[in-house]
C-alpha cells in the first residue's frame, strides 16, 4: 500500500469512528422546575388547576415542590398526577410532605432525607431513571423563620414585625442567619450527596431557601434592593458552591445588577396586597427561590429563566420590573406568592 492509500485508508477508519461514536452518543433536552405552590396551590381560586397548567406549559421533565401540605389527609402527589393524567400527561410522583417530587420517569426509590418538624424545613430525595442515566434529585424548603434578609430592610425575620433601626452588622446579620435550621439542612444535603456522586449519579436540587445567595449582596448591589449598603457571602449558597454545585440562573446570568432575578415577593394580581407584603415599608425584593446542579460532563446548563409574573411587591406596592431579566410570563391565574425557576440542559448518554 503506497503512502496516499495509507492515508485515504487512516481518514476513512477515523470518520468511521467518528459517525461510530455520534451515533452511539445520545443527547436529551431535560427540563427542571423548582416551583413554590403556596399551600398546594389552594390560596388562590383554581390555583391547583393553574399549577397543572404551569407544568404542562413548561414541559418540565422534573419538578421540585415546595409546600406540599396533603391537605385533609388527601395525597397531593396522586392528586397532581391524576390531573396530568386527565389531561393526557404521564408523570411520577410519592407520597411527601412539605417537599414533593414529580417526574416524567420512573422514581427508583424517594426518602425524606431531612424530614420536616415542626415546620422547619425539608428536603425530599428521589432517585429518577432517565432513560438509563440515574439522577438523585433533591426537592428543598427550607426553614423561614430568623429569616434573616429581613434586618437590613428594619423588620424581624420571624414575627415580621418592624424593628427600631435597620441592622447593618454582618456578624450579628450572619449570626441570626444561623439560627435557622437551614444550615443543618443543607449540610445534610452536602453529605447524602457526596454518597450519591460516588455512585456515578447526576444530582440536582431544586428549592426554595428562605435566604439569598451570596451571589446577589455584593459590592455593586450594595446601595440597592434596601441592603443599606452591606455585603453578606450568605452562608448556605457559598457552602453549595464549595461543595462543586452551580446556581443555574446565575451561570446565564451572573450580574445581579442587570438580572436580579426576585422571586419573592412576587405581584400575584388575585391576591390583596396585604398577603403578599411582610414588610411594607421596605424593599425586601430578592431572589430565594432556586436550581443547584453539581458539576459533571454528562450535564451542560442551557438555559434559565424566571417562570412568573414580571411584578414585584416593594414597599406596599405592585411594581413592574425594570431589569434585564427574562421572564415567562402565567398562562392565566398565577397561584403562588412566589416566582418559579425554570433550567434546561443537555443530558449526555
Amino acid at each position: 500500500m503506497n503512502l496516499k492509500k495509507l492515508w485515504l485508508f487512516i481518514g476513512f477508519i477515523s470518520c468511521c469512528l467518528i459517525v461510530f461514536n455520534c451515533k452511539n452518543e445520545r443527547i436529551i433536552k431535560l427540563k427542571v422546575l423548582q416551583f413554590n405552590i403556596w399551600q398546594e396551590g389552594t390560596v388562590v381560586k383554581n390555583g391547583f388547576d393553574a399549577v397543572v397548567d404551569e407544568i404542562i406549559r413548561t414541559d418540565a421533565d422534573l419538578i421540585a415542590f415546595s409546600e406540599v401540605r396533603n391537605y385533609n389527609g388527601v395525597d397531593f402527589s396522586n392528586n397532581i398526577v391524576e390531573a396530568l393524567k386527565t389531561k393526557g400527561y404521564t408523570y411520577y410522583a410519592q407520597p411527601s410532605q412539605d417537599t414533593g417530587l414529580l417526574s416524567k420517569y420512573p422514581i427508583i426509590e424517594q426518602t425524606a432525607l431531612y424530614p420536616v418538624k415542626n415546620d422547619h424545613g425539608s428536603i425530599t430525595k428521589a432517585i429518577i431513571n432517565i432513560l438509563g442515566v440515574e439522577v438523585a434529585f433533591y426537592s428543598g424548603h427550607l426553614d423561614y423563620l430568623n429569616c434573616a434578609l429581613y434586618l437590613p430592610r428594619g423588620y424581624d425575620g420571624s414575627t415580621w414585625k418592624k424593628l427600631d433601626s435597620i441592622v447593618t452588622d454582618v456578624e450579628q446579620i450572619q449570626k441570626n442567619n444561623l439560627e435557622s435550621m437551614r444550615d443543618e439542612a443543607i449540610d445534610t444535603f452536602i453529605t447524602d450527596v457526596e454518597k450519591e456522586i460516588n455512585q456515578g449519579r447526576l444530582v440536582i436540587y431544586g428549592g426554595d431557601n428562605n435566604e439569598p445567595s451570596h451571589l446577589d449582596w455584593i459590592e455593586a448591589n450594595k446601595n440597592l434592593h434596601d441592603h443599606n449598603g452591606i455585603v453578606i457571602n450568605w452562608r448556605n449558597t457559598a457552602e453549595l458552591e464549595k461543595h462543586g454545585f452551580k446556581d443555574a440562573y446565575r451561570e446565564i446570568f451572573p450580574n445581579p445588577v442587570t438580572h436580579p432575578g426576585f422571586t419573592y415577593p412576587a405581584n400575584n394580581p388575585l391576591v390583596p396586597i396585604n398577603k403578599l407584603a411582610w414588610s411594607p415599608e421596605a424593599d425586601d425584593r430578592d431572589r430565594i427561590d432556586f436550581i443547584f446542579y453539581h458539576t459533571d460532563e454528562r450535564l451542560q446548563l442551557m438555559d434559565a429563566k424566571i417562570l412568573g409574573p414580571k411584578g414585584d411587591i416593594s414597599r406596599n406596592k405592585r411594581v413592574l420590573e425594570s431589569t434585564d431579566d427574562v421572564f415567562i410570563e402565567p398562562l392565566n391565574i398565577w397561584p403562588t406568592d412566589h416566582k418559579a425557576v425554570l433550567a434546561s440542559f443537555a443530558l449526555k448518554f
